[in-house]
């Protein structure tokens, strides 16, 4: 498990993470989502050793990241801007990575060249942006680790790449308990990937659940009326915010769906309908709820 406790980073006057707490359990695919400079990044480095918190403690298997080598042969990091030596093809770097990491596992290795269509003889300096971070993932990957954290995993990486990414990480999960941390600014991503998710402005955490926990409590409804009734009238339900166009009704909703369709069809609708929110718009919601500007804080 990874697990943070009052965990504070700071460059110069700028708290990049100012008293986070939080933990990511073993064996999930969690999302870090947050806009811009909120700190994603540096939680990475964080947990990944790269950075010493200033304050509070960061830990992995109960254990501190920092300065201890045996810790961080269990975690992976590929940053926003992957690395290589200069001159190095994926099988020098492979040659690299084994030496560095105990865990390193050749027939991951092969089976992953097998899957991502490059020349692993070739210079990495010669390949696009998207092969490039295609390497990176491959090399990450093969060392068989315990904790994958990814910074903007899918940035460079086309559709059928990006498939092929997300079926690896379900892979890693349910086979060998592997546990990736995806940053991201794009909600989109990860909606079907991820079983929690977090998000973070300003160095803060202000949401993290499961997401199952956040499907089926909030519905969006659509309803129509010959004559729209009085905002009251839907007093009985827990309505979190209400639009109305005309003779329609839109509302968000916390509560069962059966439950929220039997009361507003009793109000005699034209038509009344649920849908489910994206997890962009649960996030919406929920932070609206809670008074936050979340045009500052979602952005694509």
């Amino acid at each position: 498990m990874i697990s943070c406790k009052n965990l504070t980073k700071t460059f110069g006057n700028k708290k990049a993470l100012d008293n986070v707490s939080f933990d990511i359990a073993d064996g999930s695919i969690y999302g870090l989502v947050g806009s811009n400079g909120s700190g994603k990044s540096t939680f990475l480095r964080l947990a990944s050793g790269v950075y010493m918190p200033d304050g509070g403690e960061i830990t992995v298997d109960g254990e501190s990241v920092f300065n201890n080598p045996q810790i961080k042969g269990r975690v992976a990091f590929l940053g926003d801007t992957p690395y290589f030596f200069a001159q190095s093809s994926i099988n020098e770097m492979a040659s690299f990575y084994s030496s560095m990491y105990e865990s390193f596992d050749y027939d991951i290795y092969k089976r992953l060249i097998e899957t991502f269509p490059l020349d692993y003889k070739a210079k990495i300096s010669s390949m696009s942006k998207g092969m490039q971070r295609q390497a990176a993932l491959i090399l990450a990957m093969s060392t068989a680790p315990k904790y994958l954290l990814l910074d903007e995993a899918f940035d460079g990486l086309d559709v059928v790449m990006r498939k092929v990414l997300k079926a690896i990480l379900i892979d890693g999960a349910e086979k060998r308990g592997m546990t990736t941390v995806i940053a991201s600014h794009n909600l989109r991503e990860l909606e079907d990937l991820c079983d929690h998710v977090g998000l973070i402005h300003n160095g803060n955490v202000l949401f993290n659940d499961e997401i199952e926990n956040l499907r089926g409590k909030l519905h969006k409804v659509q309803a129509a009326f010959e004559q729209v009734p009085e905002i009251t009238v839907f007093d009985g339900l827990n309505v979190l915010k209400t639009e109305q166009t005309g003779s329609i009704l839109q509302m968000v909703i916390r509560g069962d769906e059966s439950e929220i369709m039997d009361y507003i069809n009793k109000l005699s609708p034209l038509f009344a309908e649920c849908i489910e929110p994206t997890l962009e718009e649960m996030f919406v919601f929920e932070l609206e709820v809670t008074g936050y500007d979340v045009s500052n804080i979602i952005k694509e």
